[in-house]
């Protein structure tokens, strides 16, 4: 089973070839003006990376960026034409707001990202993903699995099945178990899972998905359900409060171990 790890800045100085990932996942818009070289030793280990953005601003109400398009597409290419996927969120308009703001889940907006994602996938000349994300505060009139799905089939593009994010979204708003809404979404568009670790803040009385802790029991066994089931690729994220190589290891094993035995 394939194993990844989220790239962070922190682990330029590691030796990566000590870290046990199958596969990695980096910020394109870090890498776009930035020496590769890094990343092609990753891939010439025989081990892909993947680009998994967060300025792409699908939701949003802004024309989208062709600049910044033409600079992905560059980007893809050098490194192969990797896997590209970017989030279900606005993240600015007139500018970068440096966070992920959720969509109203109806119909109108589900068609409205669903053709911006077209748009994006004609400019980049390949299909993409789009990840689930957490949500704070949220209107609409549809089920977030079913928002989801219509965009899913609309734009005809891949999914990122962000498990975390099901569990804080769950924890926060209740409704579907992170299981229930696998179950009702289904699995066929899902090119890999992602699972990190998340916190609760008292200041604001709701769970946050900062990336800065272990992974969940429960959501790590999802993912090896899922992953045995399906044969999905399953990543591990920690942006925040980023450990020593010896602890993201041992959270790979966790994951690699569950999936054997």
């Amino acid at each position: 089973m394939m194993i990844g790890l989220g790239f962070r800045r922190e682990m330029l100085d590691w030796d990566m070839s000590a870290v046990q990932a199958d596969f990695f996942e980096v910020a394109p818009e870090n890498w776009i003006y930035r020496d590769l070289a890094p990343l092609h030793a990753l891939i010439e280990s025989g081990r892909p990376v993947h680009l998994h953005g967060v300025a792409l601003n699908l939701g949003g109400t802004a024309a989208l960026d062709q600049s910044f398009l033409r600079d992905l597409r560059k980007l893809i290419n050098a490194l192969g034409r990797p896997l590209y996927s970017d989030h279900l969120a606005a993240s600015g308009d007139s500018h970068q707001l440096y966070d992920l703001f959720a969509v109203p889940f109806t119909a109108p907006q589900a068609r409205r990202v669903a053709d911006r994602i077209c748009a994006v996938q004609d400019a980049l000349g390949m299909r993409i993903a789009i990840e689930n994300t957490t949500w704070y505060t949220n209107i609409g009139t549809m089920p977030e699995a079913d928002f989801l799905g219509m965009v899913l089939e609309r734009a005809d593009c891949q999914l990122l099945l962000d498990l975390n994010n099901l569990s804080v979204n769950h924890k926060n708003h209740g409704g579907l178990s992170p299981c229930e809404f696998v179950q009702r979404l289904g699995m066929g568009r899902v090119s890999y899972m992602h699972v990190a670790g998340h916190e609760f803040d008292p200041r604001f009385d709701l769970f946050m998905d900062t990336h800065s802790q272990p992974v969940e029991a429960h959501t790590q066994q999802l993912a090896t359900r899922l992953a045995e089931r399906h044969g999905t690729p399953v990543l591990l994220e920690w942006d925040n409060d980023v450990p020593g190589i010896d602890v993201i290891n041992e959270e790979l094993s966790c994951l690699r171990t569950s999936m054997t035995t």
